[in-house]
């Protein structure tokens, strides 16, 4: 089974504006699909992927309840949609029961859209909400290539809270901080969390992702892509190049994530 864990789509009424935009802050990047859910069905189905899970993410207090309604309407065997509160949001922490209550398995933050830094006092909170409803919590960590300085969520910052997610479902994304992976190495490998592999094709050695999976241990990394900004089958071509062990390989490419989420 192959699971891409770190993909996106968007409500087809504002899918027009929201790629326009992504594509233009990302330095006129190519997308490998429309942006729809049924786009990247689509696209999941030429290449061989069994099942994804889309990220959303409220990039404002008051848009919370939308994003997490689009994320259930989307929600499905093959599309495992995860909801978002925004720290501003005074009801986040109801939020996230109603998000639970949803049957959503996980939560997306981007510290860098929604203008906070991991280690702030005031997420503990929600930090503490989404360990003890049990949902997966990922994180965008290390650079955003839209909003480069400062980072919000770098290695150093995020290993200051691990401690309030006893149940260890943390994910960080991009290896564990894109193009911070030194202080990945420094301070996050080993600990109690997972990495997530998207947007590594092209961008991260292979020896250097070789090294840090062996280190962190490889039933602590989750296959990811990053749709629609980075074809699925050509970060599953970067897993192939690591040459870990067949077991190690699908472990990473699936099982890991299956195991997660409960499927």
């Amino acid at each position: 089974m192959i699971i891409d864990f770190h993909t996106h789509a968007f409500p087809e009424k504002i899918v027009e504006k929201a790629m326009r935009t992504l594509i233009h802050n990302a330095g006129n990047a190519i997308p490998f699909t429309d942006g729809t859910a049924a786009g990247l069905l689509k696209y999941m189905d030429a290449n061989g992927i069994d099942k994804a899970v889309v990220l959303n993410i409220a990039t404002n207090p008051k848009q919370q309840h939308n994003v997490n309604d689009f994320a259930a309407s989307i929600n499905s065997d093959r599309l495992i949609s995860f909801g978002s509160v925004h720290p501003d949001a005074p009801d986040a922490i109801e939020e996230l029961h109603r998000i639970k209550e949803m049957g959503l398995k996980g939560i997306k933050l981007h510290p860098d859209y929604q203008g906070f830094f991991v280690d702030d006092e005031k997420l503990l909170p929600i930090y503490e909400t989404i360990d003890k409803l049990g949902l997966v919590l990922v994180f965008h960590a290390g650079v955003d290539i839209q909003y480069f300085e400062p980072v919000h969520c770098p290695p150093q910052r995020l290993c200051r809270v691990l401690s309030a997610f006893p149940g260890g479902r943390v994910v960080t994304a991009h290896m564990g901080g894109y193009l911070q992976w030194y202080d990945v190495e420094k301070y996050l490998v080993g600990k109690n969390l997972y990495l997530d592999t998207s947007y590594s094709y092209s961008r991260m050695p292979s020896p250097h992702a070789a090294r840090i999976i062996r280190a962190h241990g490889t039933d602590k990394v989750l296959f990811g892509s990053d749709m629609p900004w980075s074809g699925t089958a050509l970060e599953k071509r970067f897993i192939e190049s690591l040459e870990l062990d067949a077991d190690a390989e699908a472990g990473i490419l699936g099982e890991n994530a299956r195991r997660l989420l409960g499927l």
